[in-house]
């Protein structure tokens, strides 16, 4: 599958009806969602014939990416039983097996036992400080072969850090630079749209 058609099969993905700002909830477009899971694709070849883990799954956009490229087991972990409702409802109209738990970190329901990769697009702590760093650390106990993750720029040095030094990562490293558009979604924003700049990461457990 070309990136654009990955794209292009992505943009009909449900978002979240009623956010919930406790949660951090913003959606994963299909730009940021096909270009982070086509560059695990092609270039690292760790989602076809893989099982993947969506961690803070949300509407389920990067598990949906997964199992279009081929992933052999995808599942959902997410808090919120609204936002896993939406999500299964996005797997039944794309026809795509996927399955669901919903759990609140830092419980984390599965292990590298049956977690080969984890992709997501967690919390950026703006609203509960550390929420990037507790979905970094539960990613990095499930994962077997690697973490996919995004985090705002401007908190690398921190992520780096953390991820080596606090919860064991064998490597670190950021695969590039995207912007991230985050539409208005809640009554305290004042601007229609906002592009912040965040970073792809690969981690090694």
């Amino acid at each position: 599958m070309k990136l654009k058609q990955l794209e292009s099969l992505l943009g009909d993905v449900q978002q979240f009806d009623n956010p919930k700002i406790e949660l951090e909830q913003y959606p994963t477009g299909p730009h940021i969602a096909s270009r982070m899971l086509y560059e695990i694709h092609s270039r690292f070849d760790e989602v076809e014939g893989r099982s993947v883990l969506d961690l803070g799954c949300g509407c389920g956009t990067l598990g949906i990416a997964a199992a279009m490229l081929g992933a052999e087991h995808v599942v959902g972990v997410d808090a919120d039983e609204a936002a896993i409702a939406t999500a299964q409802a996005n797997c039944q109209e794309y026809e795509i097996d996927m399955d669901f738990i919903q759990a609140r970190l830092p419980h984390m329901p599965l292990t590298s036992d049956s977690v080969e990769v984890v992709v997501m697009n967690p919390p950026f702590g703006t609203r509960t400080k550390g929420a990037d760093m507790l979905f970094l650390a539960a990613g990095l106990k499930a994962a077997s072969v690697a973490v996919y993750s995004l985090h705002k720029s401007s908190t690398r040095e921190h992520v780096q850090r953390a991820a080596v030094r606090d919860f064991g990562a064998k490597n670190a490293e950021v695969l590039y630079q995207l912007r991230y558009n985050l539409p208005a979604m809640y009554k305290f924003h004042k601007r229609k749209e906002v592009d912040i700049e965040v970073d792809l990461w690969r981690f090694v457990p």
